[in-house]
């Protein structure tokens, strides 16, 4: 008899769009090549259904969760966030909490083999889980309470404060669930290491963030370098404001034709701070990164905080175009197909050296993309996942 499988999408995992789209989506994809995947997917108000994204013959029968509309302006979210800081709650974890009784009405009666939650939000969802599961599968995109303390450090008072609360809150919350869940799934060495000292005895196992196996665009390159995320995300808003502030005024001076694209969503969240800037173009979001990374002179991934890995890196492998990455940038990664800075002179200078060799360029991205092929496709995911025994 087929294995029974529901999955739990805070986020949706289709269209493909973001890092966080594309692992669920991975793992989507895995657990329905034996039999149709249940799932509960929640939708921001206004926003689409995302059931009708998700290729046919992935999902069997679902439960959309309609969130409650919210404002996004700067006053409502920190009148929000201010509220969760009282109460101790992360932004995300209150996002998502009090769909208990609407979950529980769709369990009802039945049973899975396997449960997963996508995510760390939504892991206080596992004990109504469990009830209706041999087994309950955590996850983890990201170490939660390292991305707080590391986005506290891209702030000065009183954000910085927010977001250490949000820290120590995080923290407690991995402390006293990790250990509950049958299996956790960290997207790097790093995060399994740092999941297990923070919850000793938890069986954490590492599932490398993957993507699609595609070829490379054949496209002839520009003179440009490029920078692609969701920027309304607070660790991509910040590298892209530092790279703005600090390192492209180094790089335009010396090559003033040189183009810096930012692609993705979002981009009225760092309009203000890089479009007045020379040279600088904001594309928003396009339907395929691919072929613009493809004719990029190199990527810039000038993260300072974050945390698991960066799927940016692995779309830039697979396009073929060579990277320039802070060290939390790479975080988690191999360093093969990438050159490491972390100061504003070294990134400009790595960025030139790439610029000024066509030899250098070819020579990263042909490394990548053979490192790309052989560790993080979707197929090389499964494999792991098979492994590990689900």
């Amino acid at each position: 008899m087929p294995s029974r499988t529901l999955m739990l999408f805070p986020e949706p995992p289709y269209p493909l769009h973001g890092g966080g789209a594309l692992r669920s989506a991975g793992l989507l994809a895995y657990f329905a090549r034996h039999a149709p995947v249940d799932a509960i997917l929640f939708r921001e108000a206004g926003a689409e259904d995302p059931r009708d994204a998700i290729p046919a013959g992935l999902v069997r029968c679902s439960l959309l969760i309609d969130l409650p509309a919210h404002s996004k302006g700067t006053g409502a979210r920190a009148l929000r966030n201010l509220d969760r800081a009282r109460r101790g709650v992360p932004p995300l974890v209150d996002r998502f909490a009090g769909c208990e009784d609407q979950i529980a009405r769709f369990c009802r009666g039945l049973r899975w083999d396997t449960a997963v939650i996508e995510h760390f939000w939504c892991a206080p969802y596992r004990p109504l889980l469990a009830r209706h599961a041999s087994r309950v599968v955590l996850d983890l995109h990201n170490v939660e309470s390292v991305l707080y303390e590391r986005c506290s450090t891209e702030h000065g008072w009183p954000v910085s404060a927010f977001y250490r609360r949000f820290a120590r809150r995080c923290r407690a919350i991995e402390r006293e669930q990790l250990g509950r869940f049958d299996l956790v799934l960290a997207a790097s060495a790093a995060d399994a290491s740092r999941a297990r000292a923070i919850a000793p005895g938890s069986r954490v196992e590492v599932y490398p963030n993957t993507i699609p196996s595609r070829e490379a665009p054949r496209t002839s390159r520009r003179r440009q370098i490029i920078f692609s995320g969701n920027f309304e995300y607070d660790p991509n808003k910040a590298a892209a404001v530092w790279f703005g502030r600090m390192i492209w005024p180094l790089i335009h001076r010396r090559h003033p034709d040189l183009e810096w694209v930012l692609l993705g969503r979002n981009p009225e969240a760092v309009r203000g701070a890089v479009g007045g800037l020379p040279n600088v173009r904001l594309t928003g979001p396009v339907p395929d990164a691919l072929p613009e990374l493809a004719r990029s002179l190199a990527a810039v991934v000038p993260l300072r905080s974050g945390s698991g890995t960066r799927i940016k890196i692995l779309e830039a492998w697979s396009a073929g175009a060579p990277v320039v990455s802070t060290t939390v940038g790479v975080e988690g990664l191999p360093r093969e197909g990438v050159l490491t800075a972390d100061t504003p002179a070294a990134f400009a200078g790595a960025v030139e050296r790439l610029v000024g060799s066509p030899e250098l360029r070819e020579d990263m991205a042909l490394r990548a993309q053979k490192l790309f092929q052989e560790n993080f496709t979707w197929e090389k995911g499964w494999n792991v996942l098979g492994r590990i025994g689900l």
